[in-house]
């Protein structure tokens, strides 16, 4: 349910004058304290409050992670999570939006679109690649498991960091905050897949602290500019494999440059990591990708 209710449209506005960065940062620095009693301590009130399912964690012992990070990032078993085929769904959470791209345009929420090129960073020769495409977007809430994994197997051919604000990205705030995903701090991944050009864009959120890759590690927070990294090397990534994480929960907006038929689910559906979505078209994409700067 979309909840632009009236204590909806409050905890949004109140968002607007809080430090972000601030908040997050003090949350972090909390969440990486090795103290013994007090990493134990949050990581037990956690398990209790949000039901945490640790017979699924490659560590099941809450008291073995060094950190609260740690704990949250933690791995799963390997058949915790089978592969099905068709396109996989890249994380654990809920399918909040999902669709054609029309006019360049994602929807957010009801009555809130946003458009393509600004979530990847502002460059209109990148947002071409995927005007003809389709999109889905998995949000994940505290409880959930938060590593991100591939939909399909992609060559990595460039990052861009965008730098903005870190409101939260929970349904009441999509609901009511306008163009909420290319507002906030976010790190755009861009793999060139048999199925034409794939974005993943890891957006960040109120107290996600940090972003990480798998290949350069910690990537998020930085400074206030944009920076966009092309790789020397291909970096590839298997289907299923992982790429990426958030140190607390947030959301991952995946954009496809071909349509995508998707499977029988419905807005605010919940899904896992290696759940098919849908089929996506064989044909690879005719658009080329000439580099052009980043316009913010």
């Amino acid at each position: 349910m979309v909840r632009n209710t009236f204590p909806g449209k409050l905890f949004s506005l109140i968002q607007y004058p809080l430090p972000h960065h601030a908040i997050s940062r003090a949350v972090g620095r909390l969440a990486d304290c090795s103290t013994p009693w007090l990493k134990n301590a949050l990581i037990r009130a956690f398990i209790k409050r949000f039901n945490v399912d640790m017979s699924q964690a490659l560590e099941p012992d809450p008291t073995a992670y060094a950190t609260f990070n740690a704990f949250f990032t933690r791995a799963l078993k390997a058949d915790a999570r089978p592969l099905e085929a068709g396109l996989l769904c890249s994380t654990d959470g809920t399918l909040s939006q999902y669709g054609k791209l029309e006019d360049g345009q994602l929807v957010q929420a009801k009555g809130h679109r946003f458009s393509a090129q600004t979530l990847l960073g502002g460059d209109p020769a990148l947002a071409e690649e995927f005007s003809k495409g389709s999109f889905a977007t998995v949000y994940l809430s505290p409880s959930n498991y938060h590593r991100v994994h591939m939909p399909l197997t992609g060559t990595l051919r460039e990052t861009i960091y965008v730098p903005g604000r870190i409101f939260s990205v929970n349904q009441a705030t999509a609901a009511n905050v306008p163009n909420l995903f290319a507002r906030n701090e976010r790190l755009v991944c861009i793999f060139d897949t048999q199925h034409g050009p794939m974005a993943m864009v890891l957006v960040g959120a109120m107290i996600v602290a940090a972003i990480e890759t798998a290949w350069a590690g910690q990537v998020t927070p930085l400074s206030g500019t944009p920076q966009r990294t092309r790789f020397d090397r291909p970096i590839q990534l298997e289907k299923g494999e992982e790429m990426g994480l958030f140190k607390l929960g947030s959301t991952v907006v995946t954009c496809f440059a071909n349509p995508v038929e998707f499977a029988d689910l419905t807005p605010n559906s919940m899904v896992q990591m290696g759940q098919s979505i849908g089929t996506i078209s064989d044909q690879p994409s005719a658009i080329s990708h000439q580099p052009s700067a980043i316009s913010h």
